[in-house]
């Protein structure tokens, strides 16, 4: 058997592909989401496990990855996927969403990483993957909160990077630009940006040579990146462009 990785958010889109792409190399993928019906039917397409979890429930993340670990005490790889969507502004948002989107696309990462630990020390050398995105450099309408929740999630990546860097493990910061999935259609961009849109399957090959060649922090696709520093050096202009964006519907 080869390595045991354990997958939040799997139960659809990029999760789910990178888990078909780990499971091809011969992969054990312990997939974790809340939808469990759909869950469950990918870990018997793959011959893995599947675990209902809400990762914005730090008791829930808890008792899933106890359960794990009693099962599978050496954890090779996290891959930290979870999130949702949020087109939303702070002024006049949903607070229920503003509130989630935080629960879920940063905090679960936290309480996955704390929770699986254990596991992941004991594996090591070993691998956390953070799917994160370029929304987390680079802020702006529609999605203030979203690139919010993202941000935070950026500067927990860093930092646990950092951490465990002397400990054996290796953290992937991935940032996806426009990517479409089940929750992220991308059908609100113009034509002319649907071009750059890429899918799931090309973020899991990201995510494969990542694992594969210790990358560390990456943007796909690549030409992203420089938008980040661009935005940091005049954000004055990016404020003037922002603010033509149309209102989220």
């Amino acid at each position: 058997m080869g390595r045991v990785v354990v997958v939040t958010g799997a139960s659809s889109g990029i999760g789910a592909e990178i888990a078909r792409v780990l499971s091809a190399r011969g992969d054990l993928c312990v997939l974790l989401a809340r939808r469990l019906d759909r869950l469950q039917a990918l870990a018997n397409e793959l011959g893995g496990e599947a675990e209902q979890c809400d990762v914005s429930d730090r008791a829930a993340v808890e008792a899933v990855a106890a359960r794990v670990l009693a099962r599978h005490p050496k954890i090779d790889v996290l891959v930290n996927n979870a999130g949702i969507p949020g087109r939303a502004r702070f002024l006049d948002g949903d607070p229920d969403v503003i509130e989630r989107l935080i629960r879920i696309n940063y905090l679960g990462g936290i309480w996955c990483l704390r929770a699986f630990l254990p596991g992941l020390r004991a594996a090591a050398p070993s691998d956390v993957v953070n799917i994160v995105s370029v929304s987390g450099v680079i802020a702006g309408p529609p999605s203030g909160p979203y690139s919010a929740s993202k941000h935070a999630q950026l500067a927990f990546s860093r930092t646990a990077a950092a951490e465990l860097r002397t400990e054996g493990i290796r953290v992937h910061t991935v940032k996806p630009g426009f990517a479409r999935t089940e929750g992220f259609p991308q059908k609100w961009l113009p034509r002319h940006v649907q071009r750059i849109v890429i899918g799931p399957d090309d973020v899991a090959a990201h995510v494969l040579r990542s694992l594969e060649q210790g990358r560390g922090e990456t943007t796909v696709p690549w030409f992203y990146g420089p938008l980040a520093p661009l935005q940091d050096a005049m954000p004055n202009l990016f404020t003037r462009v922002l603010s033509r964006v149309p209102k989220a519907p």
